[in-house]
């Protein structure tokens, strides 16, 4: 028998099987009108998943690409933008923005603190800038900021609001209209339960206004080339990921049958199980203990135990694969996600195999606790 495996990170996801099913469909050609239809169901979908009306852009890319594709559309060189910055993906901002020749004013916060929107209202009355870059979900801390005020800061200041919801989409509340954000990207990956491989850019018409006007070089990612290969074809100007918009297209359904609201609710309550298990055999939280940190879980092995270690032998021993930490936290920090197809018997099982490695190599923590622990904080969320 072929060892079981079990995927906690942050990004990709368990893909379920009617996800799995649709991308093993036959190929569909992009220029057909089954594809066209597929097509736009899905961005249909997707708007309501983002609860936007504004126009969907889908790539053949990362995260990333997404993130890319905000920046050449939205900039020219010289602009002066902020870019507020909590760990790894607020710095990619900053350094996207740099490639493309912006004036970039940084809002720094140690790692794992949460931005606050004072912060930033100070920020842009001293430097005003014409365009604010944001992480909604920031997966290398398991800070999920508080997203609402900070996009009224930025737009009360007339800057354009841009929000990396990689990791948030599907999983926490994120009302793009009604909080006035311009741009949201995000991926395929993480809550939305599908292969890597497409990232998307809800666009406002104020940022589809200044795509209009902004001078930077751009081919691939050009929001204008994806408007008007949709409006005269139905389909994207290059050829897009046919089979992973196909199971895309079956998770959005999945999704949306579920209700965003009891997706919200279904995430908060193993956010919470995964920090109150790990807080029950004696680990210390970096992540934020909050209704928010439904993402990813970042906790903090004991001095005795590498984190880098802990993580070779969860994956060696038990097939489970859980998220390291980057840079300077890698020693002491993993990351346990738990956003898309997930439910509490699989942050149990995850927390029973770290509390054995973790008593293996020598750490002094609580057996047993953690699993009834989780348990128990589960059902209460849920009940309450």
């Amino acid at each position: 028998m072929p060892a079981r495996r079990y995927l906690f990170t942050p990004g990709p996801t368990p893909v379920p099987p009617q996800v799995l099913a649709a991308t093993a469909e036959p190929v569909l050609h992009h220029r057909g009108p089954d594809f066209k239809a597929l097509f736009a169901e899905t961005l249909e979908r997707l708007a309501a998943v983002c609860r936007t009306e504004y126009e969907i852009v889908l790539f053949t890319a990362s995260g990333t690409g997404a993130f890319e594709s905000a920046v050449a559309n939205l900039l020219s060189p010289g602009d002066r933008v902020l870019a507020v910055s909590q760990g790894e993906f607020g710095e990619r901002w900053q350094k996207l923005a740099a490639a493309y020749g912006a004036d970039v004013v940084p809002l720094a916060y140690a790692w794992g603190e949460s931005p606050r929107a004072d912060d930033l209202a100070a920020a842009l009355a001293e430097t005003p800038a014409e365009v604010v870059f944001l992480v909604h979900s920031e997966t290398s801390t398991g800070v999920v900021c508080d997203l609402q005020p900070l996009a009224a800061a930025a737009r009360e200041a007339g800057a354009l609001v841009v929000v990396d919801a990689v990791s948030s989409l599907g999983a926490v509340p994120l009302e793009t209209d009604a909080w006035g954000i311009d741009v949201v990207v995000s991926g395929s990956q993480k809550a939305l339960m599908t292969p890597p491989g497409l990232a998307l850019a809800a666009v406002s018409p104020a940022a589809w206004e200044r795509c209009e006007r902004t001078s930077g070089p751009r081919f691939y990612f050009d929001w204008r080339r994806y408007r008007r290969a949709r409006e005269s074809a139905g389909s994207t100007p290059f050829t897009p990921a046919v089979a992973t918009v196909a199971g895309l297209h079956a998770a959005l359904g999945l999704i949306l049958e579920e209700g965003l609201e009891r997706a919200f609710a279904r995430h908060a309550a193993l956010g919470r199980a995964c920090r109150e298990g790990a807080k029950a055999m004696g680990l210390e939280l970096f992540s934020p203990d909050e209704e928010r940190s439904a993402v990813v879980t970042a906790i903090l092995t004991p001095e005795e135990a590498d984190a880098r270690e802990l993580v070779l032998a969860l994956r060696d021993r038990f097939g489970i694969t859980v998220a390291g930490g980057h840079g300077e936290l890698a020693p002491r920090l993993f990351r346990v996600g738990h956003i898309g197809w997930f439910d509490v018997f699989d942050i149990a099982t995850a927390l029973a195999a770290v509390e054995l490695v973790l008593g293996d190599l020598g750490a002094p923590i609580e057996r047993g606790a953690a699993v009834t622990r989780a348990l128990e904080a589960y059902a209460e969320t849920v009940r309450a």
